[in-house]
């Protein structure tokens, strides 16, 4: 299992790396793709496996979401919005689920537009969020395993533990020193963005908690089995939807990315 986890890894954070530097459209083109995904694994999870009208609903609007964020960003929430009000009443949803979609819709598309006008300030900022958050499960897998001790919330992760907590805080920083001292002096202060980036790494793990949650919820392990050895797409962006929305809030607040914060 562990050999296919690198071999994922491998394959999919060149993937991303390039998407990122290739420019815009092709980073669209990318998170295109991760909400079509992320709005089939999420209908699978809330209606039994079934991805009937409400669940092609939840994709596209996840997918119009990401190329508004870029063409037009003040319609995107808009839309989001929309989307959020029409999908409860798309027919044919099983009982109780129509609340989830509508649910899904903020999950998926909030964080994926969020993305995309993060890519927009600059490719340093989406870099740096990337790399804080794959730091961030990195340095809590290593920890767990190494250190291991109390878990962190037994009932819905049973692997995750403070100590892994705190070793992705501790990575996180520490991409948050490289970062500063990369930009030099056209950046931040060292310990702002360590800051930044141990707060980003607590938020990525919150989202990975609530990821768990919704599954255990739903009594599945994996949102799906399309990445070899990781399980879903869900289950390797669930930090990185988290940190999303946070990340685009700076940005806006303090008037552009990293470089100027």
């Amino acid at each position: 299992m562990l050999s296919l986890r690198i071999f994922s890894a491998l394959v999919l954070i060149p993937l991303a790396l390039g998407a990122v530097w290739a420019g815009a459209w092709a980073f669209v083109a990318l998170a295109v793709v991760a909400a079509v995904l992320l709005g089939w694994e999420w209908t699978r999870l809330c209606q039994d496996g079934r991805y009937g009208p409400a669940g092609l609903a939840l994709s596209v609007i996840g997918a119009v979401a990401v190329i508004l964020a870029h063409l037009a960003p003040f319609w995107a929430f808009p839309a989001v919005f929309l989307g959020m009000a029409s999908i409860a009443f798309i027919p044919g949803q099983k009982n109780g689920s129509a609340a989830w979609m509508v649910g899904g819709v903020v999950y998926i598309a909030v964080p994926a537009l969020s993305l995309v006008w993060i890519s927009g300030q600059g490719r340093e900022t989406l870099l740096w969020l990337l790399v804080v958050v794959w730091a961030t499960d990195i340095g809590a897998y290593v920890a767990g395993r190494l250190i291991g001790g109390p878990k962190l919330m037994p009932k819905v992760s049973p692997k995750k533990t403070w100590a892994g907590l705190g070793g992705g805080v501790i990575w996180a920083a520490l991409v948050g020193l490289a970062t500063s001292c990369l930009l030099d002096e056209a950046g931040p202060s060292a310990a702002l963005l360590m800051l930044i980036s141990a707060a980003l790494a607590v938020v990525a793990q919150a989202g990975d908690l609530f990821e768990s949650w919704v599954k255990r919820h739903f009594g599945v392990k994996d949102s799906s089995g399309i990445i070899p050895g990781h399980g879903g797409v869900m289950d390797r962006l669930d930090g990185l939807l988290a940190a999303a929305l946070p990340v685009a809030l700076l940005c806006l607040a303090l008037g552009g990315g990293v470089p100027l914060w």
